[in-house]
């Protein structure tokens, strides 16, 4: 609509401005998330999939593992634990799957990869923004790793995503050093 010359927007139906906790939740993933992918500018696809380290890490598959483990969680936020799986009795095969999340392969590439990690965590933070509770939680899923019945809130979900990525950004900074030198931060 325009008034004296003036255009002025409609914004009946633009969501309102994320603020205090989801807002801190949002700026702090973005922050390690923006680490992570730093950590990968200007390299090939080569040298993306290279393991210079002792680890049988590698960039991409970072990136990959992170990708997967914050389209799983986000799920579980939302589905619970039947949208991650029972762990307790996992097959070879599944085990293959787990460890083909941290390796590039033929025919991926860095951008693909950026570009599948950035629309998970668009869909992270749309849900950080319309969750309508952060304390509502599920019970984990059933894993050697957790302890009883445990549940989780969405909060601690989030964060959960947030310390992983964290995590994940450093190893990546040190595999980035092993290939050229390059550092995140330093």
């Amino acid at each position: 609509m325009t008034v004296s010359g003036t255009t002025i927007r409609d914004t009946s139906d633009a969501p309102a401005a994320v603020t205090g906790e989801r807002a801190d939740l949002l700026e702090m993933l973005a922050e390690h998330r923006r680490f992570l992918r730093f950590t990968t500018r200007d390299l090939t696809d080569e040298q993306a999939a290279l393991r210079p380290t002792a680890s049988d890490l590698c960039l991409g598959g970072l990136v990959k593992h992170l990708t997967s483990g914050e389209r799983s969680w986000a799920a579980f936020i939302v589905d619970g634990p039947s949208a991650m799986g029972d762990f307790t009795e996992m097959t070879e095969a599944d085990l293959a799957r787990r460890v083909d999340e941290y390796r590039m392969f033929p025919g991926e590439t860095l951008e693909g990869l950026l570009a599948d990690y950035a629309e998970a965590a668009r869909r992270t933070d749309e849900l950080v923004t319309t969750l309508p509770d952060l304390d509502a939680t599920q019970p984990l899923p059933k894993a050697p790793w957790f302890e009883g019945d445990v549940r989780w809130s969405a909060r601690r979900v989030l964060m959960h995503i947030m310390t992983e990525t964290a995590q994940h950004a450093g190893h990546a900074d040190i595999i980035r050093e092993s290939i050229d030198g390059a550092k995140t931060m330093g």
